[in-house]
């Protein structure tokens, strides 16, 4: 899907020709492109038609020459809103995780028309965090290590943050860098810097501030997903946290917050436990 942005790569899993009485499911992530979702596109295809696409920047969706400003959640929010009309079925049920589900509520925000059931999986706001600030330091500190050193060193603290359970404080700033070969990432900085994660969403994703009263008028169509074995991982808190604060209903999924995985990027969870618990919560059409 060409626009003067980006060209948005997608996969369609069925014919949206004909796509059947179950409403199209569009499934976002980011960073991760749309072969994160291998699996469980695999799996919920066999019930209706399921869309999934690389988010701008990200694999096979290319920035337009010149384009490298910071993006946030509401110019991700766009892209999706065009991809949606793209399809040319109606509004479509979205299943985001991550990084994507925080866009998704910022696509909630700009055309909730275009959405019949948005499932938000673990989107990692800070906005509602105790910790919010030590949070964002964290973030922060991710950044500015990439820029200086390279991706293993700033993934490593990624990682870290990301396994961390509990709140964060000033003593887990302050502790020793982790190296990176203890996550097999490379020691040594190749020089580049493009990396959608660190170079940009890092600092300005988690941070996105939702529009409460857009959200509050769409709560009836937004259900906050949280793998019942995520425990106080910061993208469970603060999806929990923005939900209580948003009004939104909390819903548990099998796992973790890569539940749905099946051997992408290494990672395999509950996939089958998890796509029938999106069956579930999806519901049939009203």
């Amino acid at each position: 899907m060409n626009t003067p942005e980006t060209d948005l790569h997608r996969e369609v899993h069925g014919d949206l020709r004909a796509p059947g009485p179950e409403p199209v499911l569009l499934l976002a992530g980011f960073p991760m492109g749309g072969g994160g979702f291998r699996g469980l596109a695999e799996r919920m295809s066999a019930d209706r038609v399921v869309v999934t696409y690389d988010p701008r920047g990200v694999g096979r969706s290319v920035r337009a020459e010149g384009d490298d400003r910071l993006l946030g959640a509401r110019d991700h929010a766009a892209d999706l809103a065009l991809l949606i009309d793209s399809l040319d079925v109606g509004a479509v049920d979205v299943f985001a995780s991550s990084g994507g589900a925080v866009n998704a509520l910022a696509l909630m925000e700009l055309a909730p028309e275009k959405v019949h059931l948005l499932v938000a999986h673990e989107p990692p706001l800070t906005q509602f965090l105790p910790d919010r600030e030590f949070v964002e330091r964290a973030n922060e500190d991710i950044a500015a290590t990439y820029e200086r050193d390279g991706f293993g060193p700033a993934m490593a603290k990624f990682i870290t943050l990301v396994m961390h359970d509990g709140e964060l404080d000033e003593a887990y700033l302050q502790r020793p860098a982790p190296a990176p070969a203890q996550f097999g990432l490379p020691a040594t900085d190749d020089g580049s810097r493009d990396d959608p994660l660190l170079a940009g969403s890092i600092r300005n994703g988690p941070s996105h501030q939702p529009d409460q009263t857009a959200i509050a008028a769409a709560a009836d169509r937004i259900l906050v997903a949280i793998g019942a074995d995520s425990g106080g991982g910061l993208a469970a808190r603060g999806a929990r946290s923005a939900a209580e604060a948003l009004g939104l209903r909390v819903v548990a999924f099998p796992d973790g917050h890569a539940g749905f995985a099946d051997g992408e990027h290494g990672q395999t969870g509950s996939p089958d436990e998890f796509a029938d618990r999106l069956r579930e919560v999806l519901g049939p059409t009203l």
